[in-house]
C-alpha cells in the first residue's frame, strides 16, 4: 500500500486558515487595549474564518478517514461482509454530500446580492465555503469508495 502524504491541499488550506485566524483574534484582542485601534470588522472575519477553516478541515478528516463512527459491532461482523458495510455507508454518504453541494450552490446563489454586516464583501462568500469544500470531501470519498471496491473485488478474485 502506497504511502499517505503528510500533508494535502486541504489540510494546509485548513492550516493557514487557523493561523489567519489567530491573528485576526489576536488583532481583535489587542484593539481593546490602548496599544492598537479596534478595527470593528476583526469578530467576523474571525467568524468567518472560522466556518473556512472548518469546512476546509472536513476534507482532511476524510483523506485520513479519521472521523468519529462506531464501529465495535461491525467489527463482529466477517471481514468481507464488513467491507461491503463500509462500502454501502460511503454510497450513502456520497449521495448525502452531493445533496449537500447542491444545497450549498443555492445558498450561494440565494446570498449573492447580501452585503456584509462589516466587510466590503457579499455574504455568498461565507457560504461558499461549504460549497466548495462539499467538493474535496466528495473527490475524497469517491477515493475511497474505488479503494474499497478494488480491495473486495481483490479479495473475490483470490478465492
Amino acid at each position: 500500500m502506497k504511502k499517505q502524504r503528510e500533508y494535502s491541499l486541504e489540510g494546509t488550506i485548513a492550516t493557514l486558515f487557523f493561523v489567519a485566524l489567530i491573528l485576526v483574534v489576536l488583532l481583535q484582542i489587542l484593539g481593546r487595549t490602548n496599544l492598537v485601534p479596534g478595527p470593528v470588522w476583526t469578530e467576523e472575519v474571525a467568524r468567518w474564518l472560522w466556518v473556512w477553516m472548518a469546512f476546509f478541515a472536513i476534507p482532511e478528516v476524510e483523506r485520513q478517514n479519521a472521523q468519529l463512527r462506531m464501529d465495535f459491532l461491525a467489527e463482529m461482523l466477517a471481514e468481507k461482509i464488513r467491507g461491503v458495510l463500509y462500502l454501502l455507508i460511503d454510497l450513502v454518504y456520497f449521495c448525502i454530500m452531493v445533496n449537500l453541494s447542491w444545497i450549498g450552490y443555492k445558498t450561494v446563489l440565494r446570498t449573492w446580492n447580501n452585503e456584509s454586516v462589516t466587510l466590503p464583501t457579499s455574504d455568498a462568500l461565507l457560504y461558499a465555503s461549504a460549497f466548495l469544500a462539499s467538493f474535496l470531501v466528495l473527490y475524497r470519498i469517491a477515493r475511497r469508495i474505488w479503494a474499497q471496491l478494488q480491495t473486495l473485488q481483490a479479495k473475490g478474485d483470490t478465492k
